[in-house]
């Protein structure tokens, strides 16, 4: 029997493989006016036919909790109100089609404004600033004004106040960015915040912003829907080959994910990387999914594993050796949104398919 066509059950939802479509931003959302943020016919269409070729989780990409913290004018956002409507539809289609809706939460923080990744030279950015714990650069990105205290509070209620909009539009999973780079991470690791209050200095006190932010979503959020947080388990620096750099470990992380257990997160989701451009990082096939491993065995959290993870077999014996409790496919999920039906029938598992299809599968 697949492990990996097998349900998840996180507080009161069950997810009904372990299967899961990563947040991919699409930077298509409306530049101006009263739609700014909300999600398009593109966003429709992207999401819905991923949850229709059976993930059993659809994570909506990295939508920002504040409009001057977006790193494009063309982010998803729920920094008013008027956003979650929009949101419902998807939601429902998404419900419809067999998947779990699931949303990320992000602030960008020093990588505000970086724009769309193909067509803006210059891209638009109104209103939009770069903020970190430290006034540390992204590699050739401006500068970030450090945050004061009182700025600290209001984008953690930001992150309260999105959560609530993402219950609203009626998302069943939610998920916090502590990764890659953007605010959150950049307050955990040392390579980017060199803070001397309470929010900087040693691992516990550089952890303080995150497990605020986690705090006050869950306060939002409510106690039968599942919290994920998204960490980047490693900075490859320190301790990675000759690099020197300061930066977040493992060791960081195992003691996080305790921490965050305490404070009702329910799934680590396990990549790496992003806090500087110039790291060197030894990519191949499931390159991360050691550090899912390891943590979900010190710590007991559940996992979710991604990065390179593109072959059925592969996929099934991360979850069968107890590496992870889910994976989350990115960049696979774009070539082939189909890729949970091909890889339960390669591995004998039976995925239901919409009634409009079943005449396709009917006998085969």
């Amino acid at each position: 029997m697949s492990q990996l066509f097998q349900p998840l059950t996180l507080r009161g939802v069950t997810i009904p493989n372990r299967v899961w479509m990563s947040p991919m931003m699409q930077y298509s959302a409306p530049a101006q006016g009263p739609e700014t943020g909300t999600p398009t016919d593109w966003h429709l269409q992207h999401l819905v036919s991923r949850a229709v070729g059976g993930a059993g989780l659809v994570m909506v990409e990295a939508t920002s909790v504040s409009a001057e913290g977006r790193s494009s004018a063309y982010d998803l956002g729920l920094w008013n109100d008027r956003q979650p409507p929009a949101f419902a539809r998807l939601v429902q289609a998404l419900s419809d089609s067999g998947a779990v809706p699931a949303i990320q939460l992000n602030h960008p923080g020093r990588k505000a404004g970086i724009g769309r990744p193909w067509s803006d030279a210059h891209p638009p950015r109104p209103g939009l600033r770069r903020v970190g714990p430290s006034p540390i650069a992204f590699g050739t990105v401006p500068a970030p004004h450090e945050l004061t205290t009182h700025a600290i509070t209001t984008v953690i209620d930001e992150f309260a106040q999105a959560a609530r909009r993402a219950h609203l539009a009626g998302f069943r999973a939610l998920e916090i960015h502590g990764a890659h780079g953007y605010l959150v991470h950049s307050f955990l690791s040392p390579q980017t915040n060199h803070r001397t209050d309470a929010y900087g200095g040693g691992p516990e006190r550089r952890m303080r912003f995150a497990l605020e932010v986690v705090d006050a979503v869950r306060a939002q959020w409510p106690r039968e829907l599942p919290l994920f947080f998204r960490t980047s388990a490693t900075d490859w620096l320190a301790g990675h080959g000759t690099e020197t750099r300061p930066g977040w470990t493992v060791d960081d992380t195992t003691r996080l994910a305790r921490e965050l257990m305490a404070h009702g997160v329910d799934l680590l989701d396990v990549s790496t990387g992003g806090i500087v451009p110039d790291a060197t990082i030894p990519v191949s096939p499931g390159y991360q999914v050691t550090f899912s491993a390891q943590v979900r065995a010190r710590t007991g959290i559940p996992t979710a594993a991604v990065g390179l993870i593109t072959e059925p077999e592969q996929a099934e014996k991360i979850i069968d050796l107890g590496e992870a409790d889910a994976v989350f496919l990115g960049r696979e999920l774009l070539r082939d949104p189909y890729w949970p039906r091909h890889a339960a029938h390669s591995l004998g598992a039976a995925l239901p398919a919409p009634p409009q299809y079943a005449r396709a599968f009917t006998g085969r």
